[in-house]
C-alpha cells in the first residue's frame, strides 16, 4: 500500500489554502454548521473533510495539524469516534442504512481516502447496481444527530456524494441543515456541486476544492514515492492535478511509450481512412487489459487537450514531453472548435464503458471510426 492516512492536513496532498483556511477557522471558533465540499475525487475533497474533523475534533492541537496521538485523534484515524458520523450512498435494499455498511467503509478509507463512485460500489456490491442515498438514510441521520455528543464537544457529520440524495432524502434534510442541534458540524463531500437541489446549496457553505497543484504533487512524489526529477515530471503531467490520476500514472509508468504508440497510431491510420488498419489497431488494443485499456483512454484525452491547447497558446500552456511535442507539430491542427467537444465525449464516455464490463473489441472498433469522421470534419 502506497499511502497510509492519519486524518492529519500533513496527509493531504496539496491544496496548501484551504488547510490554512480551514485550521484559522478552527482555531476562531467561528465555524460553518454546514459546507459543500465539491471537486473531482483525486483533487481531495474527502481527506480534507476527515483532516478537518480530525483538527476540530483533537485535544492537543498543534498549530497546523492535529497531534494525531490523543485518545481523540485515535479514535479519528480508526473511523471510531462516537461523535464522528457518516452517510454514503448504498444499494437499495430492505435494509439500506450506511450504518450497516460501516465496516467495509473504513476499509475503503483507511486503505486509501482517495477514491471514486465505483470504487466504492464495486466494494459493496458485485453486482454494481445503482446506489443511492434514500430517504430511510435521511431519518437515520436525523435520528443520530438527534443524541447528545457523546465526548461532549462537537459532532461531525460527513455525507460522501450528496448528490446520490433522492428529492425525497434531501428534502428531508432540509430542516436539520438550517437549523442544526449546536455544536453539529455538516460536511457534504461531493463530486459536482450542478446537480445538487438549490435548496440543499443554499443552507451550505459551498468550497470548491481545486486541482492540485504541481508544485505540490512534486513534493509529493519526492518524499513519499522517492521518484527521480524525470518520473516526476511525467507523472504530473498526466495526472493534471488530479491524484487518482496520478498514481494510475505511477502503476502504468512502464506502459508510457506504448499509450503514446498506441495514439500516434490511431491518429494516423483514421486520417488516411485506412480501414484494414483501424481494425488491427482495434485488436491490438483490445487484447490489453482493462487497466490498460482505461489508462490509455485517459492519456487520449490528455493528448486531446494538449493539441486544443497548442493550437490557441502555442507552446506556452502545453504539458508534453519531446516525442510528443513532435507529433503534436503536424497533428494539433486536426484538433479544433469543430471536433473537440466529441474527441472528448467519446474518449470520456469510452472510460466509463470499460469500467462497466463492455465489449472492448466492439468499443475501440468504434473508436477508431468515430476518430476517423472527427478528424475530417476539422
Amino acid at each position: 500500500m502506497r499511502y497510509f492516512y492519519h486524518m492529519q492536513f500533513v496527509r493531504v496532498v496539496g491544496q496548501q489554502e484551504l488547510k490554512k483556511h480551514f485550521i484559522t477557522e478552527i482555531k476562531s471558533g467561528n465555524i460553518a454548521h454546514a459546507r459543500l465540499f465539491y471537486g473531482k475525487p483525486g483533487y481531495g475533497a474527502l481527506p480534507l473533510a476527515l483532516a478537518f474533523v480530525g483538527y476540530l475534533f483533537c485535544d492537543q492541537r498543534q498549530e497546523n495539524d492535529s497531534c494525531g496521538v490523543c485518545p481523540s485523534c485515535l479514535k479519528v484515524q480508526k473511523l471510531q469516534h462516537p461523535d464522528l458520523h457518516f452517510s454514503y450512498p448504498t444499494v437499495q435494499t430492505d435494509a439500506n442504512k450506511s450504518t450497516l455498511l460501516i465496516d467495509q467503509w473504513r476499509e475503503q478509507v483507511n486503505e486509501n481516502p482517495y477514491f471514486t463512485e465505483l470504487d466504492w460500489l464495486r466494494r459493496i456490491d458485485p453486482k454494481e447496481r445503482n446506489m443511492i442515498i434514500s430517504v430511510h438514510e435521511s431519518q437515520d441521520i436525523i435520528k443520530r444527530l438527534s443524541l447528545k455528543a457523546y465526548e461532549g464537544g462537537y459532532k461531525a457529520m460527513i455525507i460522501w456524494l450528496p448528490e446520490s440524495m433522492n428529492p425525497q432524502a434531501a428534502n428531508k434534510l432540509l430542516k436539520i441543515l438550517e437549523e442544526p442541534t449546536p455544536k453539529t458540524v455538516f460536511i457534504l463531500v461531493a463530486d459536482s456541486h450542478e446537480s445538487m437541489l438549490r435548496t440543499i446549496l443554499s443552507r451550505t457553505q459551498v468550497v470548491r476544492v481545486p486541482k492540485i497543484d504541481d508544485d505540490e504533487m512534486k513534493v509529493y512524489l519526492r518524499n513519499s514515492e522517492k521518484m527521480e526529477s524525470s518520473a516526476i515530471e511525467r507523472v504530473v503531467i498526466q495526472g493534471d492535478g488530479d491524484f487518482i490520476q496520478a498514481m494510475s500514472a505511477i502503476d502504468s509508468m512502464d506502459d508510457s511509450a506504448t499509450n503514446r504508440d498506441w495514439f500516434i497510431k490511431l491518429m494516423r491510420v483514421s486520417y488516411r481512412k485506412d480501414v484494414l488498419g483501424m481494425l488491427d489497431w482495434a485488436e491490438e488494443v483490445s487484447g490489453a487489459t482493462k487497466d490498460r485499456q482505461k489508462v490509455f483512454l485517459e492519456y487520449a484525452l490528455h493528448m486531446v487537450r494538449q493539441s486544443m491547447l497548442k493550437n490557441y497558446t502555442g507552446d506556452q500552456l502545453t504539458r508534453l514531453t519531446q516525442d510528443e511535442e513532435v507529433f503534436l507539430a503536424n497533428f494539433a491542427r486536426f484538433i479544433t472548435g469543430n471536433n473537440l467537444r466529441e474527441f472528448m465525449l467519446t474518449f470520456s464516455d469510452s472510460h466509463y464503458y470499460i469500467e462497466r464490463n463492455a465489449n472492448s473489441k466492439i468499443l475501440f472498433t468504434n473508436i477508431s471510426f468515430q476518430v476517423m469522421r472527427y478528424i475530417h470534419a476539422a
